[in-house]
């Protein structure tokens, strides 16, 4: 029965953005509640655009919550403080700001390989943390940047309220169907088989007369441009940046969800981010100690199923 089921997964696995939108309209009404549903959405974004530099080119990053919540300052900043009026244009900032970030960083870290790659991405993401928690006055610093409000969507002549839960989740899905869309293209590229090429065999693919670094930082810059989409769109959610949106345990979530939904996979991040926000969701309800039953679920994973949830899956059924 299970092989029965391979010619369908692949056509998912093959059309990511339709699977995933398809998926996604009803996924709402299956969660305990919908801002929850939001949450998987824009954290399995986030998770999206860590799996580009680790899943696709093999760079494993410690420093993803400098792009997350630079993404969500620059958002936050151009309406809460700059007072602008255009929701589009805010989400530019924060797109821009977290894209200057990556470009930034990453000029710097690719010079070094390894683990001395994933420190000095910790080391930058630390950098910015501290930046704001002293910049108070333009990020508020330890309480956070507040009064981000909620704006209305113009849409064919109408305005939308995004201030409902629902209606804020259509907005993001929205916004995760062009992300998905712009790296399927992506990867489907040339330039995405230098991608494999670069995680396969570094060395070997600079043999062939590729511009590694080069390719490296793009691939850097698309991952923090994701990442910051993702932070933007949570800056919107919850109407405040908080500080901690640059701290490095905000890195580790990335890193735990991707792991656990399957690393190199469209859907891996977001069955990630869906498996450790329910289970933090439920688990918290019931146990003060939630967090030891995470880290052990994660651990099993790690060591019994290395290719995640949605990896073995696929690996089930005899599909790469």
């Amino acid at each position: 029965m299970p092989k029965a089921l391979a010619p369908i997964v692949r056509w998912i696995a093959g059309h990511p953005v339709v699977s995933i939108v398809a998926f996604f309209v009803v996924f709402p009404f299956l969660m305990p509640y919908q801002s929850l549903a939001t949450q998987v959405l824009v954290y399995g974004l986030f998770a999206l655009g860590f799996n580009l530099l680790y899943g696709y080119t093999g760079l494993l990053s410690f420093g993803h919550a400098a792009y997350w919540g630079v993404g969500a300052y620059g958002t936050g900043i151009a309406l809460a403080k700059l007072k602008l009026g255009s929701l589009w244009l805010a989400i530019a900032m924060g797109l821009g700001s977290a894209v200057v970030a990556g470009a930034i960083v990453g000029f710097f870290c690719l010079r070094r390989r390894g683990i001395y790659f994933a420190m000095l991405t910790l080391a930058f993401s630390q950098v910015f943390y501290f930046a704001a928690f002293h910049l108070a006055d333009l990020t508020g610093g330890d309480d956070g940047l507040r009064g981000i409000p909620k704006l209305t969507l113009g849409l064919f002549g109408h305005q939308v309220s995004l201030a409902t839960p629902l209606a804020f989740y259509y907005f993001a899905l929205a916004w995760v169907a062009l992300a998905v869309a712009g790296l399927k293209r992506v990867l489907d590229s040339p330039f995405g088989a230098v991608l494999v090429a670069i995680r396969e065999n570094s060395d070997r693919a600079s043999a062939c007369g590729y511009d590694v670094n080069r390719v490296k930082l793009v691939s850097f810059v698309l991952s923090a441009l994701i990442t910051g989409l993702a932070g933007s769109l949570d800056a919107l959610r919850l109407t405040v940046v908080p500080v901690e949106a640059l701290y490095w345990s905000t890195s580790g979530q990335p890193v735990i969800m991707t792991l656990l939904g399957g690393a190199g996979t469209f859907f891996g991040p977001f069955v990630g981010a869906a498996t450790y926000l329910v289970l933090a969701d439920r688990l918290s309800l019931v146990l003060e100690a939630w967090p030891l039953v995470i880290g052990a679920v994660f651990m099993g994973f790690v060591l019994f199923l290395p290719r995640g949830i949605w990896g073995t899956f696929l690996g089930s059924l005899g599909i790469r």
